[in-house]
């Protein structure tokens, strides 16, 4: 039958209409948090959220969303929170990652901008008022994801600690950390500092102090975590204004006290936007095109700049090792991040003064080292690079700030490790089997499935790193470290009465005095160890001139000269 033309134009009018709110989930209304019931559907204050059970006897929610999707006119915008709903939601994936290049497939690109979730475990039970720990993963603040890896997964610490773990997303490379002058027209002072990413953590911080209690948790006694980029971002947020309050103690694990500065920034976005233009045909060459930007309007700038896909803009750097970026992360912007960034930590007035525990990996670069391929691992000049590096490394982001933070009477209490595991000892042995102790030794990540009880390492690498051999010694380290790191987020103080472990020393001014512990296992049995080691900068590079051969000193010095792994406090 023919339908009258005004009929059918209704008719299709409605049935977009259907289709546009079939697509659309309703929106709720924001109610109070609930309390923990022990059952697996919570109320956040946002809407409900179904839990399910998982390994070790506990419960898992997946995907929960603590900011509304930073899309359109929300890009390069602080979060904002979720919109409410008022059906269960009941998510049985993780989220996807925020756009990034792959690390496993050069030259790809994955993720999505809508990635502001977080993942919650708990171990089942009535158990009430339960720290809080809370895991921030690494990638060079440019790749990776909250569950890129079952390493991350916080099951077993939840089970192990009596702990309620929570992992997040949070924006990456050129949408985390991004900052132009046309793009400083936002509603607030943090819309316009460049710092998203950080932002969108604090902002996880704050989802936390609101909904945590409905899960069991004590948002009262909050542990920041997190490694490499995670751990640069736990010491940014003690020196972060936005920050305090949030979180009661923190813990860095290969972290560095980096910044970088707005004029940095936006000179980087400005080589973006002049890639850009050239990709979309309005100039012929970079060149031409800052031309082309200078003659835009400030709201012209805008609007194109987030007229580009995610793909677009990711085009516009360079896929590195791992497939990370050069992009400017950790901004000196004055709001988010104090214009002399850590050195805050010099006077007394930082926000972050709480119980820390600072720590790294005896030979971090190894991991970079062996995906470059260069130097040969067989090599004097590899164990040179890869042991003096990881030294300066550990001078930034643990002696120095153990050192500014010290300084202080009111500061609470500061422990560092360094992490041992299979490097080669004095014979030349290691827990690894064959070489690997040698190509890879102590290297950076490591530690991970340790602190977390996974006893899962990068998702192939464990098949040959973790044997039948090594299981006795490699697990009682992990328990010592899981052992300490909950007594530590249960009262800021790593020693537990009746443990049985060595007493971990808090960091003093004093020289001579013991400086931390040194996690290492035999293949039979764990071995804590105190340390008295406390390096600068100047020792490690002096040590160089004094104890390498020629041409390996000269070689070393070039190689750490050129090396984009942190050297300094800043």
């Amino acid at each position: 039958m023919k339908l009258p033309g005004d009929l059918r134009t209704l008719l299709c009018a409605a049935a977009v209409l259907a289709v546009s709110c079939a697509s659309t989930p309703p929106v709720g209304t924001v109610k109070e948090a609930g309390a923990w019931s022990g059952q697996s559907v919570v109320q956040t204050r946002f809407g409900p959220v179904q839990g399910f059970p998982d390994a070790d006897s506990t419960l898992v929610w997946k995907a929960i969303p603590y900011a509304r999707p930073p899309l359109g006119d929300l890009r390069w915008r602080a979060p904002q929170d979720p919109l409410p709903w008022d059906d269960v939601r009941a998510s049985h994936s993780f989220s996807a990652g925020c756009t990034q290049f792959s690390p496993v497939m050069s030259g790809a690109i994955v993720g999505s901008e809508d990635c502001l979730y977080l993942n919650v475990w708990r171990p089942q039970g009535s158990e009430t008022g339960l720290p809080v720990y809370v895991w921030i993963h690494g990638g060079g603040n440019s790749i990776g994801s909250a569950t890129m890896v079952p390493d991350y997964y916080g099951n077993r610490i939840a089970a192990r600690s009596r702990v309620v773990f929570v992992s997040m997303n949070y924006r990456l490379g050129p949408f985390g950390w991004f900052t132009h002058p046309a793009l400083r027209d936002g509603e607030s002072p943090e819309d316009a500092s460049g710092n998203y990413g950080t932002l969108d953590i604090v902002q996880a911080l704050k989802w936390i102090q609101q909904n945590i209690a409905s899960f069991g948790g004590d948002p009262h006694s909050v542990t920041v975590t997190g490694e490499s980029a995670g751990g640069f971002n736990v010491l940014s947020l003690l020196i972060a204004p936005p920050a305090r309050g949030l979180f009661q103690r923190a813990m860095s694990e290969s972290g560095a006290a980096l910044t970088r500065s707005m004029d940095e920034a936006d000179a980087r976005a400005g080589a973006a936007l002049d890639q850009l233009l050239v990709r979309a045909g309005k100039a012929r060459t970079p060149g031409a095109a800052g031309s082309v930007a200078a003659g835009m309007s400030p709201q012209q700038i805008r609007t194109f700049l987030r007229s580009r896909t995610d793909r677009q803009i990711v085009q516009c750097y360079a896929a590195g090792a791992m497939g990370m970026t050069d992009n400017p992360a950790i901004l000196r912007d004055g709001v988010v991040i104090p214009v002399d960034g850590f050195d805050s930590l010099s006077g007394d007035d930082y926000p972050g003064k709480v119980p820390v525990i600072l720590g790294g990996n005896r030979e971090e670069l190894k991991l970079f080292m062996a995906f470059a391929g260069n130097p040969p691992w067989k090599g004097d000049l590899y164990q040179a690079e890869a042991t003096y590096g990881s030294e300066r490394w550990k001078v930034s982001g643990v002696d120095e700030v153990a050192r500014r933070l010290t300084s202080h009477a009111d500061q609470p209490p500061v422990y560092t490790y360094l992490f041992s595991w299979g490097a080669m000892d004095a014979q030349g042995k290691s827990p690894m089997p064959g070489n690997w102790g040698r190509r890879l030794g102590a290297f950076h990540s490591l530690e991970i499935p340790f602190f977390l009880g996974t006893d899962t390492l990068n998702a192939v690498m464990q098949s040959f790193l973790f044997t039948r051999q090594n299981a006795p010694g490699r697990k009682a380290l992990s328990a010592a470290m899981m052992d300490y790191l909950a007594a530590f987020a249960r009262t800021g103080n790593p020693n537990r009465p009746g443990s049985g472990l060595p007493e971990w020393p808090a960091w003093t001014p004093t020289p001579g005095t013991p400086r931390g512990v040194i996690f290492d296992a035999t293949a039979e049995a764990a071995a804590i160890s105190v340390s008295s080691t406390e390096l600068t900068d100047e020792g490690v590079l002096a040590d160089i001139r004094t104890d390498l051969p020629e041409p390996v000193r000269t070689q070393t010095l070039e190689a750490l000269q050129k090396s984009r792994m942190p050297s300094s406090v800043r």
